[in-house]
């Protein structure tokens, strides 16, 4: 992204993804179904981080976040779409039309100019200014002129910054690491994205067929149940881009994460009776309504809400990091779960493995419990010292003054605020 442009990382995105869908369209086996799911997730795993750095560096400050909140929305979209089609055509049919969804996104990458803040860290100002105006209009000059003079001033001292480099990098990153306004963060994201993929939405959108059958019975219609399931996560999640911005985080993540460690327990308690015939009264609405509790309360906060509080409990200073080290646990939670499934539900039955599951999210929730502040309405600044456990000394008070004043701290900011908390990939 740094090196070649925004656009061009775009375009090695896209390319192994439509490698992909073709191998998979002309597929013979399994080995050429591995190597077109290998490259999608090579695809994916690139695509993670850039979408986020685009809409922070394409949109204005004002609608930013919306935009942000509607990357889950379009997830949500698209595995209704899939299984609507896939549900009417094979799975090759379906694969022919999904293609055209990439080759659309290369066509507006193809015809979208690259990121105005790439093109000022080249030295590419007017160029930058035309692409600045086509993007926003003429309202936030202001923004793009400061840019621009921060960039000017970042080059002429480079080679001082350089030369006045001193100390030793084994303990600075050390004494980095000892900061609580560091780990706090850190611990708080990787537990946040691990209730994630345990929650079920991940298990759902893959094996969704599979256990819809095992909880609501073999007679049931699997793949009508699937669109229900997937238009009720649509709403869902349309909904919760206005009730995030209403309710307290805090308030958020422990009602829908309280609700989904309920059903959790209460699907795996239903299954062990109706599998042992210990139910008194059973009838279809009650795994239905089980079910959509469950959907619900994954559109609605277990998956939108980690996005939104990555974004404002990482300190500006180590936003990047932070960031990037939580990918990577949503990463590894997310191929563990999908792994291991299968085998846990022909070893311990699926009720086994939903009781597993509620007891990784409730020991999640309890950590989230301890370390998540209250962050609505407040200002990073009273987030960092929040975790910090004081507010900033007076020495730190007047040093944070002096980044604030030089334009070059400010470019530097400025980036890594575009740069913001990772989005969940699925």
């Amino acid at each position: 992204m740094s090196r070649c442009g925004r656009k061009m990382a775009h375009f090695a995105v896209l390319m192994p993804m439509l490698v992909s869908w073709f191998i998979i369209i002309q597929a013979t086996g399994f080995s050429d179904l591995l190597w077109g799911r290998i490259l999608q997730g090579l695809s994916i795993g690139m695509l993670a981080p850039l979408r986020s750095v685009l809409v922070g560096e394409y949109s204005s400050p004002k609608y930013r976040g919306a935009f942000l909140t509607t990357v889950s929305l379009t997830q949500s979209f698209g595995i209704f779409f899939v299984h609507l089609v896939g549900s009417l055509l094979s799975w090759q049919q379906t694969a022919l039309v999904c293609v055209f969804f990439s080759f659309g996104s290369l066509v507006m990458t193809i015809y979208s100019p690259e990121s105005p803040s790439w093109l000022v860290s080249k030295g590419r100002y007017e160029e930058s200014r035309e692409v600045f105006r086509w993007l926003r209009g003429d309202d936030e000059e202001e923004e793009l002129e400061e840019m621009i003079e921060a960039r000017i001033l970042f080059e002429r001292e480079v080679i001082y910054q350089k030369s006045s480099k001193k100390g030793n990098r084994f303990h600075d990153v050390t004494e980095m690491v000892k900061k609580k306004e560091f780990y706090k963060p850190i611990i708080l994201m990787m537990h946040a994205y691990v209730m994630v993929n345990f929650a079920g939405g991940t298990t759902m959108s893959t094996y969704s067929t599979i256990i819809i059958a095992m909880i609501m019975g073999p007679e049931v219609n699997a793949h009508f149940w699937m669109i229900f399931l997937d238009t009720q996560r649509l709403i869902s999640n349309f909904l919760a881009v206005f009730v995030i911005n209403k309710f307290k985080r805090r308030t958020m993540m422990f009602v829908t994460g309280g609700l989904s460690i309920f059903s959790q327990f209460a699907i795996a308690a239903y299954v062990y009776c109706k599998q042992n015939n210990m139910l008194p009264y059973d009838a279809l609405w009650i795994p239905a309504l089980l079910i959509n509790l469950k959907f619900f309360t994954v559109a609605t906060g277990m998956l939108p809400l980690p996005n939104v509080i990555g974004g404002e409990v990482f300190p500006l200073e180590y936003r990047n990091i932070g960031g990037s080290i939580s990918l990577v646990s949503l990463s590894a939670t997310f191929f563990l779960v999908l792994k291991t499934f299968p085998g846990m539900v022909e070893g311990i039955g699926l009720h086994g493995t939903y009781i597993v599951y509620g007891g990784i999210l409730s020991f999640c929730m309890f950590v989230i419990w301890l370390l998540l502040p209250e962050t609505k309405g407040k200002t990073l600044q009273q987030i960092e010292d929040e975790f910090r456990g004081r507010p900033l000394a007076p020495d730190e008070m007047e040093a944070r003054m002096s980044l604030h004043s030089n334009p070059v701290e400010i470019y530097r900011r400025k980036m890594s605020r575009r740069c913001s908390s990772p989005v969940i990939p699925y």
